[in-house]
């Protein structure tokens, strides 16, 4: 009665008929995580995710660790872990090329298989607010205004 009790009303709906604990079990896992064969697919296709993962170039640390973190909470949920260590690792190898002195500071100066992601993505959220502050104050190229004089002939 618990558990009919703690479910919402579409879930109570799945599992009404069954009996034990047991049968509601096994039907939500099914339910929700499918057959072995639809999980080992799922797990696959995550797998394949993670190892593309990327960031884009104008993509926000924020946006980027929100897919990150997506992918590997459903990895966790199909009890299919990455070591956490590897997390910070993955995720500085898909920063873009335009912040590769950050990484190559954050690789010299701190012990990867101790740093958190959380850690990091703080780490680099500070860095990101500091570039656009500084993109601010200094006007790109196409922005300056040049102002040429004309020589007159006497």
């Amino acid at each position: 009665m618990v558990i009919y009790n703690a479910l919402p009303r579409k879930e109570y709906e799945r599992i009404f008929m069954c009996n034990t604990a047991k049968e509601i079990w096994k039907t939500l896992l099914i339910t929700h995580q499918g057959n072995s064969q639809v999980k080992d697919n799922k797990i696959d296709l995550l797998a394949q995710q993670y190892g593309q993962f990327i960031i884009f170039k104008d993509e926000s640390i924020d946006s980027a660790f929100a897919r990150f973190n997506t992918i590997i909470t459903s990895l966790k949920a199909l009890d299919e872990c990455y070591f956490s260590n590897n997390y910070v690792r993955k995720f500085l190898r898909a920063l873009h090329p335009k912040r590769r002195a950050k990484v190559t500071t954050t690789e010299e100066s701190k012990d990867l298989t101790s740093l958190s992601l959380d850690e990091l993505i703080w780490n680099l959220k500070v860095h990101e607010m500091i570039i656009k502050k500084d993109s601010k104050i200094v006007k790109p190229k196409s922005e300056r205004k040049f102002l040429a004089l004309k020589a007159k002939k006497i």
